[in-house]
């Protein structure tokens, strides 16, 4: 993981016990509001990282992209999934072509 990805897990999970009231933190704020909250937070995100993307609008892609990477992040803090966690998911299936483990997926019971 990036160094910058690494801070940013790091802080994120700091903001997990911070009280919103006693720090001024939109990802305490968003924690603290719970998954529904953090989850709508990323759908508006990539929202607005698609409309970016369909107008060629290459620099707001990327402001965009960067607000849906680090909005995933805080949703996943919600839901207590770790990024580490995610990246071994990765790993996993890499060399994997995308249909032979959709293929594998669908046989988990």
């Amino acid at each position: 993981m990036s160094d910058v990805l690494s801070r940013l897990v790091r802080t994120i999970d700091s903001r997990k016990v911070a009280d919103p009231a006693r720090v001024e933190s939109h990802v305490a704020d968003l924690l603290a509001g719970g998954p529904l909250k953090c989850a709508e937070k990323f759908g508006e995100e990539s929202v607005e990282a698609i409309i970016a993307c369909v107008a060629g609008d290459r620099e707001n892609l990327t402001r965009e992209a960067a607000d849906v990477v680090f909005h995933l992040l805080v949703m996943l803090a919600a839901g207590n999934v770790r990024f580490d966690d995610v990246l071994v998911e990765l790993e996993r299936r890499e060399g994997m072509s995308g249909v032979a483990e959709k293929r594998q997926r669908d046989r988990r019971p």
